[in-house]
Protein backbone atom coordinates (compact mmCIF):
# COMPACT_ATOMS: atom_id res chain seq x y z
CA UNK A 1 0.00 0.00 0.00
CA UNK A 2 1.11 3.62 -0.84
CA UNK A 3 1.53 5.25 2.51
CA UNK A 4 -1.10 7.89 2.72
CA UNK A 5 0.92 10.13 5.09
CA UNK A 6 2.55 11.47 2.53
CA UNK A 7 1.86 13.49 -0.84
CA UNK A 8 0.19 10.69 -3.30
CA UNK A 9 2.98 9.35 -5.19
CA UNK A 10 3.11 11.47 -8.84
CA UNK A 11 3.86 9.54 -12.04
CA UNK A 12 5.06 12.02 -14.59
CA UNK A 13 4.91 11.12 -18.44
CA UNK A 14 6.16 13.29 -21.07
CA UNK A 15 6.99 12.60 -24.82
CA UNK A 16 5.70 14.16 -27.84
CA UNK A 17 2.75 13.44 -29.51
CA UNK A 18 1.57 9.87 -30.61
CA UNK A 19 4.45 8.21 -28.41
CA UNK A 20 1.66 6.96 -26.45
CA UNK A 21 0.89 9.26 -23.66
CA UNK A 22 -2.38 9.19 -23.62
CA UNK A 23 -3.44 5.90 -23.97
CA UNK A 24 -0.73 4.54 -21.33
CA UNK A 25 -1.61 7.05 -18.79
CA UNK A 26 -4.99 5.82 -18.78
CA UNK A 27 -4.73 2.59 -18.55
CA UNK A 28 -2.52 2.69 -16.25
CA UNK A 29 -4.90 5.27 -13.90
CA UNK A 30 -7.58 2.70 -14.12
CA UNK A 31 -5.02 -0.36 -13.00
CA UNK A 32 -3.63 1.63 -10.71
CA UNK A 33 -7.19 3.81 -9.36
CA UNK A 34 -4.79 6.97 -9.92
CA UNK A 35 -5.87 10.03 -10.55
CA UNK A 36 -5.22 10.88 -14.19
CA UNK A 37 -4.13 14.75 -15.30
CA UNK A 38 -4.31 15.22 -18.50
CA UNK A 39 -2.08 18.61 -18.86
CA UNK A 40 -2.02 18.67 -22.53
CA UNK A 41 -5.96 18.75 -22.62
CA UNK A 42 -5.54 21.74 -20.34
CA UNK A 43 -3.89 23.58 -22.49
CA UNK A 44 -6.31 22.54 -25.16
CA UNK A 45 -8.78 23.68 -23.75
CA UNK A 46 -7.02 27.10 -23.12
CA UNK A 47 -6.33 27.36 -27.07
CA UNK A 48 -9.96 26.81 -27.66
CA UNK A 49 -11.66 29.08 -25.37
CA UNK A 50 -9.31 31.82 -26.51
CA UNK A 51 -10.19 30.65 -30.51
CA UNK A 52 -14.05 30.48 -29.15
CA UNK A 53 -13.43 33.98 -27.53
CA UNK A 54 -11.52 35.78 -30.79
CA UNK A 55 -8.25 36.07 -28.02
CA UNK A 56 -5.03 35.64 -30.57
CA UNK A 57 -2.60 32.95 -29.00
CA UNK A 58 -0.05 36.30 -28.33
CA UNK A 59 -2.07 38.61 -26.91
CA UNK A 60 -1.01 38.46 -23.67
CA UNK A 61 -3.36 41.10 -22.21
CA UNK A 62 -6.76 38.66 -23.94
CA UNK A 63 -5.07 35.33 -22.74
CA UNK A 64 -4.62 36.79 -19.33
CA UNK A 65 -8.11 37.73 -19.01
CA UNK A 66 -9.82 34.74 -20.29
CA UNK A 67 -6.97 32.68 -17.96
CA UNK A 68 -9.07 34.44 -14.76
CA UNK A 69 -12.28 32.48 -15.78
CA UNK A 70 -11.19 29.51 -17.35
CA UNK A 71 -12.24 26.15 -15.49
CA UNK A 72 -10.69 22.36 -16.54
CA UNK A 73 -11.97 19.48 -15.09
CA UNK A 74 -11.84 15.72 -15.40
CA UNK A 75 -13.98 12.80 -15.33
CA UNK A 76 -13.23 9.48 -15.78
CA UNK A 77 -15.97 7.15 -17.55
CA UNK A 78 -15.26 3.66 -18.12
CA UNK A 79 -12.24 4.14 -20.06
CA UNK A 80 -12.54 7.50 -21.21
CA UNK A 81 -11.52 10.67 -19.84
CA UNK A 82 -13.62 12.99 -20.54
CA UNK A 83 -12.43 17.36 -19.94
CA UNK A 84 -14.60 19.54 -19.11
CA UNK A 85 -14.05 23.21 -20.06
CA UNK A 86 -16.09 25.69 -18.11
CA UNK A 87 -18.76 22.70 -17.72
CA UNK A 88 -18.89 21.29 -21.43
CA UNK A 89 -17.82 18.38 -22.28
CA UNK A 90 -14.90 19.28 -25.07
CA UNK A 91 -13.24 15.37 -24.50
CA UNK A 92 -13.76 15.58 -28.68
CA UNK A 93 -13.24 19.12 -29.81
CA UNK A 94 -9.83 19.63 -27.98
CA UNK A 95 -8.54 16.47 -30.42
CA UNK A 96 -8.33 18.35 -33.57
CA UNK A 97 -5.63 18.99 -35.72
CA UNK A 98 -6.07 22.52 -35.47
CA UNK A 99 -6.54 22.98 -31.48
CA UNK A 100 -3.08 20.86 -31.24
CA UNK A 101 -1.15 22.98 -33.11
CA UNK A 102 -3.09 26.23 -31.70
CA UNK A 103 -2.48 24.46 -27.94
CA UNK A 104 1.43 24.32 -29.05
CA UNK A 105 1.23 28.15 -29.47
CA UNK A 106 -0.39 29.36 -25.92
CA UNK A 107 1.67 26.95 -23.99
CA UNK A 108 4.84 28.88 -25.03
CA UNK A 109 3.11 31.82 -23.23
CA UNK A 110 4.58 32.51 -19.87
CA UNK A 111 1.12 33.67 -18.52
CA UNK A 112 -0.39 30.85 -19.83
CA UNK A 113 1.60 28.37 -17.83
CA UNK A 114 2.42 30.46 -15.07
CA UNK A 115 -1.12 30.24 -14.68
CA UNK A 116 -1.81 26.59 -14.93
CA UNK A 117 1.30 25.45 -12.96
CA UNK A 118 -0.86 25.53 -10.19
CA UNK A 119 -3.85 24.14 -11.26
CA UNK A 120 -1.60 20.93 -12.61
CA UNK A 121 -0.10 20.68 -9.27
CA UNK A 122 -3.41 21.03 -7.27
CA UNK A 123 -5.69 18.52 -9.07
CA UNK A 124 -2.48 15.64 -8.56
CA UNK A 125 -1.93 16.15 -4.88
CA UNK A 126 -5.44 16.44 -4.63
CA UNK A 127 -5.59 12.74 -5.86
CA UNK A 128 -6.25 10.06 -3.37
CA UNK A 129 -3.63 7.38 -4.21
CA UNK A 130 -1.78 8.69 -6.77
CA UNK A 131 -1.84 11.07 -9.51
CA UNK A 132 -0.29 10.18 -13.04
CA UNK A 133 0.38 13.56 -15.17
CA UNK A 134 1.13 13.12 -19.09
CA UNK A 135 2.27 15.95 -21.20
CA UNK A 136 5.76 18.03 -22.10
CA UNK A 137 7.27 19.26 -19.09
CA UNK A 138 5.66 17.05 -15.91
CA UNK A 139 9.05 15.96 -15.11
CA UNK A 140 11.20 19.01 -15.47
CA UNK A 141 9.01 21.75 -14.38
CA UNK A 142 5.44 21.07 -13.12
CA UNK A 143 6.89 18.15 -10.79
CA UNK A 144 10.43 18.15 -11.01
CA UNK A 145 10.72 16.05 -7.79
CA UNK A 146 8.04 13.48 -9.13
CA UNK A 147 8.62 9.71 -7.75
CA UNK A 148 8.68 8.37 -10.99
CA UNK A 149 9.41 10.24 -14.56
CA UNK A 150 9.08 8.60 -17.75
CA UNK A 151 10.25 10.07 -21.15
CA UNK A 152 7.72 7.80 -23.96
CA UNK A 153 8.87 8.56 -27.77
CA UNK A 154 8.56 6.55 -30.51
CA UNK A 155 9.72 6.68 -34.90
CA UNK A 156 8.29 9.97 -35.84
CA UNK A 157 6.54 8.14 -38.79
CA UNK A 158 5.15 5.82 -36.44
CA UNK A 159 3.70 8.47 -34.46
CA UNK A 160 2.21 10.49 -37.78
CA UNK A 161 0.29 6.83 -38.49
CA UNK A 162 -1.35 6.25 -34.82
CA UNK A 163 -2.52 10.07 -34.71
CA UNK A 164 -3.85 9.34 -38.98
CA UNK A 165 -5.66 6.34 -37.99
CA UNK A 166 -7.22 7.90 -34.44
CA UNK A 167 -8.42 11.22 -36.58
CA UNK A 168 -9.94 8.66 -39.25
CA UNK A 169 -11.81 6.58 -36.22
CA UNK A 170 -13.30 9.88 -35.33
CA UNK A 171 -13.83 10.29 -39.27
CA UNK A 172 -11.45 13.39 -39.49
CA UNK A 173 -9.72 11.90 -42.55
CA UNK A 174 -6.63 13.70 -42.96
CA UNK A 175 -3.63 12.25 -45.34
CA UNK A 176 -0.88 10.68 -43.31
CA UNK A 177 1.69 13.22 -45.38
CA UNK A 178 0.15 16.26 -43.85
CA UNK A 179 -0.25 14.46 -40.92
CA UNK A 180 3.72 14.22 -40.08
CA UNK A 181 3.90 17.50 -41.56
CA UNK A 182 1.76 19.34 -38.90
CA UNK A 183 3.34 17.00 -36.04
CA UNK A 184 6.65 17.73 -37.27
CA UNK A 185 6.09 21.63 -36.97
CA UNK A 186 4.55 20.91 -33.51
CA UNK A 187 7.06 18.70 -32.67
CA UNK A 188 9.85 21.59 -33.39
CA UNK A 189 7.69 23.97 -31.77
CA UNK A 190 7.33 22.41 -28.43
CA UNK A 191 11.16 21.59 -28.51
CA UNK A 192 12.33 25.08 -29.43
CA UNK A 193 10.34 27.09 -27.45
CA UNK A 194 11.71 28.92 -24.23
CA UNK A 195 9.48 28.22 -21.85
CA UNK A 196 9.50 24.78 -20.60
CA UNK A 197 10.99 22.87 -23.91
CA UNK A 198 9.95 19.31 -24.67
CA UNK A 199 12.70 17.10 -23.71
CA UNK A 200 13.10 14.41 -21.23
CA UNK A 201 14.38 14.97 -17.29
CA UNK A 202 17.92 14.29 -16.55
CA UNK A 203 16.12 11.30 -14.16
CA UNK A 204 13.73 10.00 -16.12
CA UNK A 205 13.22 6.53 -17.20
CA UNK A 206 13.36 6.63 -21.55
CA UNK A 207 10.75 4.22 -23.28
CA UNK A 208 10.92 3.48 -27.18
CA UNK A 209 7.27 2.90 -27.94
CA UNK A 210 8.23 2.55 -31.13
CA UNK A 211 8.00 -1.66 -31.65
CA UNK A 212 6.60 -2.03 -27.95
CA UNK A 213 2.91 -3.01 -27.02
CA UNK A 214 1.05 -0.94 -25.13
CA UNK A 215 0.86 -3.93 -22.43
CA UNK A 216 4.93 -3.85 -22.66
CA UNK A 217 5.05 -0.32 -21.71
CA UNK A 218 2.23 -0.26 -19.02
CA UNK A 219 4.07 -2.86 -17.62
CA UNK A 220 7.11 -0.95 -17.58
CA UNK A 221 5.67 1.14 -15.38
CA UNK A 222 4.11 -0.65 -13.31
CA UNK A 223 7.14 -2.32 -11.96
CA UNK A 224 8.51 1.28 -11.30
CA UNK A 225 5.43 2.03 -9.46
CA UNK A 226 5.47 -0.92 -7.17
CA UNK A 227 9.31 -0.68 -6.82
CA UNK A 228 7.75 3.14 -5.26
CA UNK A 229 5.46 1.21 -3.04
CA UNK A 230 5.61 1.08 1.11
CA UNK A 231 6.55 -2.52 1.70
Amino acid sequence: MIDLSRRPLIVAIDGPAGAGKSSVSKILALRLDFTLVDTGAIYRCVALKAQRSGVAFDDLTGLQTLLDAVKVTFRMDVDKNHVFLDGEDVSDAIRTSEISLAASQVSGQPVVRNALLGLQRRLALAAEQGAILEGRDIGTVVFPDADIKIFLFADPSIRATRRYEELFQKGLEKPVGQVLEDQNKRDKEDSEREVAPLKPAADAVKIDSTRLPLSEVVAQIETLVSSKRVP
